[in-house]
């Protein structure tokens, strides 16, 4: 459901301080009625137990939607079965609702924790029925954030922001694991609003978080029953701002998409070179145990133990192709920001087999054979025609027996043309490949292509006819 795990230790709050302190637009709460949709009970707590105490102490109606009970929060439990976790959180959640200053009870869909994507259509229902009731009020509608990096906060905060736009009432949403897994350079401040919390407020805060004591205690000394928000994550939430994310203006790239049906154009070099020139690794592929792991599954995905010539596009750093470097007797990398080349050719110098060049793709696309060609976070920024040009270009230098590798990351980015789906839709399509191998998860999609005919591993081996 999750890439991270509640257990690490996650970002500390000290690396946030420096970019919360920025000046960010204050949130309008100039409003008649704020309606929160939660994903879990906890949700609305974490992310707007401040701004939902605030709503109360001026006498704006507070409406709160709760998707799922939270069932599966602990699901190695010894002590406590589903049903019990689901009666304990929506008790919880009615007495920090209490704390905060709601006044009537929340309404609970009971979906399942883990499941709302087969749901969508109840959790609209319930905010269009939540909506009608408003009537000719003026409404603030809150949710989970997208791109918080778990499916229940993705699905919630598409559906509402759906509603939403359809009916033009205006909605926010509120990060919440953002600020465990992610850094500063995660977030999209050009879309973030602030608003501060006074001690008395904060206050409400800490009282409504000790409320969901299920999620902050042991439910035992069992294993299994450890706490899921432990004290570094805690502190993200004992601030004494609330930070909310408006959705992408109509006149992004993605909405461009929507109305023309054609992709913007690709990315250019300037985005490439702004993000090196402020950060050594940009997007935290030596830093993240999210990107160790990806790399790993890559390279245990490819079909064969070695390979004789592999291409990889858009390599970085570098941190993708020292370990091609060991699977192949020759790596060419290539990459368009001047500043990563420079950076893998640090890395890898030394490695005879390794050539690491710039070149921008597609219009550069490298000659000669390959039997691997990696496309690993690379072909979603290839707008317009240049998808259709890349991949055609990978398959024109694949080998007979070659394989294409293609990884690309799920959640929506503002500065990207294209998603990741739609790029292994496209490659899914192609008449001249064949799939051998497909792993996906909420965060990433993993796949390995031949040509027609290529044969399984096991085939390959001989273990089948």
């Amino acid at each position: 459901m999750v890439s991270f795990d509640h257990r690490d230790p996650g970002t500390d709050e000290d690396t946030w301080a420096p970019a919360l302190a920025r000046p960010l637009p204050a949130l309008d709460l100039d409003v008649d009625r704020v309606v929160v949709v939660a994903a879990h009970p906890d949700d609305e707590s974490l992310g707007a137990a401040g701004l939902l105490a605030t709503a109360a102490a001026r006498g704006i109606t507070i409406d709160l939607i709760v998707a799922t009970d939270g069932e599966g929060s602990h699901p190695d439990s010894p002590t406590h079965s589903p049903a019990t976790l689901a009666l304990m959180r929506r008790r919880e959640l009615i007495d920090a609702a209490r704390i905060v200053g709601l006044t009537s009870d929340p309404l609970f869909l009971g979906l399942p924790d883990g499941g709302t994507d087969e749901h969508r259509d109840a959790i609209a229902a319930a905010l269009r029925g939540t909506l009608d009731r408003a009537g000719a009020d003026s409404v603030l509608v809150l949710s989970t954030w997208q791109g918080d990096g778990h499916r229940d906060h993705r699905v919630v905060g598409e559906v509402v922001e759906g509603v939403c736009a359809a009916r033009g009432v205006r909605s926010r949403a509120f990060p919440i694991w953002l600020w465990h897994w992610g850094e500063p350079v995660d977030v999209p401040w050009r879309d973030a609003e602030r608003l501060t919390l006074p001690p008395p407020v904060r206050d409400a805060k800490a009282r409504a978080l000790e409320a969901h004591a299920s999620q902050f205690r042991p439910l035992s000394a069992a294993p299994g029953d450890e706490p899921m928000i432990h004290a570094g994550m805690r502190a993200h939430f004992e601030r004494d701002v609330e930070v909310f994310l408006a959705p992408e203006p109509t006149t992004s790239r993605e909405a461009a998409r929507s109305s023309t049906g054609v992709a913007p154009d690709s990315v250019g070099q300037e985005y490439f070179d702004d993000m090196y020139a402020r950060h050594d690794d940009p997007w935290g592929f030596d830093s993240r145990w999210y990107e160790e792991r990806k790399r790993a599954l890559l390279l245990a995905a490819l079909p064969r133990r070695r390979y004789r010539s592999a291409l990889e596009a858009g390599c970085s750093t570098g941190a993708v192709t020292a370990q091609l470097a060991d699977r192949c007797d020759r790596v060419l990398a290539v990459d368009l920001a001047p500043a990563a080349v420079e950076r893998a050719q640090r890395r890898l110098a030394g490695r005879d087999n390794v050539e690491v060049r710039r070149a921008r793709l597609p219009d550069e696309w490298p000659e000669g054979e390959f039997d691997l060609v990696v496309l690993s976070e690379v072909a979603y920024y290839w707008g317009g025609d240049d998808l259709d040009r890349g991949l055609a270009a990978s398959v024109r230098v694949l080998t007979g027996d070659g394989h294409l590798v293609a990884c690309h990351w799920r959640h929506p980015v503002a500065e990207y043309p294209r998603s990741g789906d739609s790029v292994h839709d496209a490659l899914a399509v192609r008449a001249d490949l064949v799939r051998l191998a497909r792993h996906e998860e909420e965060d990433f999609v993993l796949e390995v292509f031949g040509r027609r005919g290529a044969r399984s591993v096991a085939a390959e081996a001989g273990l089948v006819s």
